[in-house]
């Protein structure tokens, strides 16, 4: 569903995509967990009547799927597109999205709240995200009545989410910090910040590919401005570390560097068999040369997409066959065989 990443953003050495959410709630509806089959109906009926009153036409640009109309598989695939989150998922009776591919906006009904605005933006544009989620939010706001309390702000199923209800997430490649032993530092003085180091998809999922993704814990007692603003400034020296860190190791250890990208490029251009995880960490080492203008087999948005395509449901959709995990790894292999050398290029620098 989601369009192939042909472009990359601001700082797209680093930084792989900005997010912004905001949880609202509609008065007159339990929160999700409490509802009814019925009720949940209701409300979808609700918020899609809302949707198609956006100006200028800008409803007949979101389409509408209910998860009960999905397979496993194309649910799964969503998540690791990052259309929907993996707690869309729990009550996939009760729930579905609206999806404008064109602006990376996505509104998901009956997640944890009743309504997730979502949009994704490649590389560091953290106001560009905020605009775009903002915009959805009041024209929603509009036509639907939001759960608000003078005190605690927008109401919310989870207490963490109180106030604005928004959440601002930053997904970085990190491979630099990580391979110098910073990284456990660098969690530590981020959380005391009041920011959260998660994996590749939020909450409870693992790191891999030196992959992190940084966003807010705290909702209540700021405006939206300050998350952003306090965010983009963590970023901003997160960044600056990173990039110190690749040329320490490449002033200080440029053969040990050298010997870990180019040991990737081979394994990758000639593995049979390939877990999740490994093709990750090797593909990491790919971005972190080619960012660093050591090889050019690949270009960093060519590489991002790969890192996308490699995963178990979005492979599984590409191969057009569901497979276990034995033949997904030797799938996985063959499927990056192909595409490094689809380019011919093989240049690496001396």
């Amino acid at each position: 569903m989601s369009t192939p990443l042909t472009h990359i953003g601001p700082h797209n050495d680093i930084v792989i995509s900005t997010r912004v959410r905001i949880a609202r709630n509609v008065v007159g509806y339990s929160f999700p967990h409490k509802l009814n089959l019925h009720r949940s109906r209701a409300l979808m009926d609700d918020i899609q009547s809302a949707v198609k009153t956006f100006p200028e036409h800008q409803g007949e640009q979101y389409t509408f799927t209910s998860l009960d109309q999905l397979g496993e598989l194309e649910r799964q695939a969503l998540v690791e597109e990052h259309v929907i989150s993996p707690a869309l998922l729990a009550n996939t009776d009760k729930s579905g999205f609206f999806y404008n591919q064109v602006k990376g906006t996505s509104i998901m009904v009956n997640e944890e709240d009743h309504i997730r605005i979502q949009n994704m933006q490649q590389g560091f544009q953290l106001e560009e995200a905020w605009n775009e989620a903002d915009q959805i939010d009041n024209w929603l706001g509009k036509k639907l009545p939001y759960a608000f309390d003078e005190t605690f702000g927008y109401l919310t199923a989870c207490p963490t989410n109180l106030g604005t209800g928004t959440r601002v997430s930053i997904m970085l490649h990190l491979p630099a910090l990580t391979l110098m032993g910073h990284i456990d530092g660098f969690i530590k003085a981020v959380g005391q910040l009041g920011f959260a180091v998660r994996g590749l998809f939020g909450e409870g999922s693992e790191h891999m590919g030196n992959l992190y993704q940084i966003s807010n814990q705290i909702t209540l007692g700021l405006e939206e401005h300050e998350i952003i603003s306090r965010l983009k400034d963590v970023v901003i020296q997160v960044i600056q570390k990173e990039r110190l860190a690749r040329r320490n190791f490449f002033d200080n250890k440029k053969i040990d560097l050298e010997d870990r990208i180019f040991r990737s490029l081979g394994i990758l251009s000639y593995a049979r068999r390939l877990t999740g995880r490994e093709a990750m960490q090797y593909l990491s080492d790919l971005k972190l040369g080619t960012s660093m203008g050591m090889i050019n087999t690949c270009t960093l948005a060519e590489l991002q997409t790969l890192m996308e395509l490699i995963q178990p449901a979005k492979l599984q959709q590409y191969c057009g066959k569901q497979m276990d995990e034995t033949e997904r790894d030797r799938q996985r292999a063959e499927l990056i065989r192909s595409k490094l050398s689809e380019g011919g290029r093989q240049h690496v620098y001396e």
